[in-house]
């Protein structure tokens, strides 16, 4: 029987959502069965061999479903191995304590799970898609407007997750 994986996001814009899409194929080339499913549309986390959670970060803050999600799954979540990514714009930024800021705040909103491993990624800054006053704002910062993910980063990440997870793919 195949290795079940459920990648479960949230995404305001559409650019976690893809992420998110990269790495349920990446998955699918190790040889798992993986179901892409918008956080609050599931259901059952616990009928899967592992999980992928993935969110944005939009001006510090986690957005999306996320802390519902883990709240109301979190009994589910704590009997599979789980590893975790979240979107943003720190990355790009000048001051390296950017990333640690946002990662210590979306490992905080993962709370009490403890992931196998929590990366951020690079997102997409669309300025067409953004709300008039975040590009007002965005504008104001002189923020970095374009494509910044790293698709080659993206797939290799997920590509590791069986071994992280422990467990045998293609089986």
């Amino acid at each position: 029987m195949s290795t079940r994986i459920l990648v479960a996001y949230a995404s305001v814009h559409g650019s976690t959502a893809e992420v998110a899409e990269a790495i349920g194929k990446a998955l699918q080339k190790e040889g798992c069965t993986v179901d892409l499913a918008v956080m609050k549309s599931v259901t059952s986390p616990g009928d899967y061999d592992a999980v992928v959670i993935g969110a944005p970060v939009y001006m510090g803050k986690m957005v999306g479903d996320l802390k519902k999600f883990v709240g109301k799954h979190r009994d589910a979540l704590a009997k599979v191995p789980i590893a975790a990514f979240c979107v943003g714009v720190a990355p790009l930024g000048k001051d390296p304590g950017d990333v640690d800021t946002v990662m210590n705040i979306f490992r905080t909103a993962l709370e009490p799970l403890e992931p196998v491993t929590v990366t951020m990624f690079a997102g997409k800054i669309d300025m067409q898609k953004l709300p008039f006053m975040h590009k007002w704002i965005w504008k104001k910062m002189d923020g970095p407007v374009g494509d910044f993910r790293d698709w080659e980063a993206i797939g290799a990440w997920a590509g590791d997750l069986p071994g992280k997870f422990g467990i045998s793919v293609g089986a």
